[in-house]
């Protein structure tokens, strides 16, 4: 399912589009049928295309900082991912390595090796890259 800002996207560039191709049959016809130099409709298309990057640009320039996304603590629930193990997922998203993380959470390397592959497990990931971005994707972390 997509989500709005997703559906809004693509019904603007939807529309982009549309209008596009309606501007480039509408300077064809003109164009053939004499009523249109070549150079002012291509002059034409260039200021529509120059309207369009500036607007475009204006909207991506100006949107608004997204704030934090709430975690998900029923998804984490629903996955049965333990305390522990989601200590270890949030030192893994710091870019920590299992020594380190293993000395962060005064645990064992063992150990940790073991939640993180319980964690690659419950997240159906193959690496930890994978698994955090699956756990992203989840809103966990």
């Amino acid at each position: 399912m997509l989500n709005l800002s997703v559906k809004k996207t693509i019904l603007v560039f939807s529309g982009l589009i549309l209008a596009l191709v309606l501007l480039f049959q509408l300077s064809a016809y003109s164009i053939n049928y004499g009523n249109l130099k070549i150079e002012f409709g291509i002059a034409i298309i260039a200021v529509v295309f120059l309207i369009v990057g500036i607007y475009i640009n204006k909207k991506s320039l100006h949107e608004p900082k997204l704030e934090a996304n709430e975690i998900n603590h029923k998804k984490i629930k629903d996955l049965e991912i333990s305390t522990r193990e989601y200590e270890v997922l949030q030192a893994i998203s710091e870019g920590l390595s299992n020594k380190e993380i293993a000395d962060k959470l005064f645990l064992s390397e063992s150990t940790i090796k073991t939640h993180v592959s319980s964690l690659l497990v419950k997240l159906n990931a193959k690496r930890r890259t994978q698994a955090l971005q699956i756990a992203k994707d989840y809103q966990i972390i």
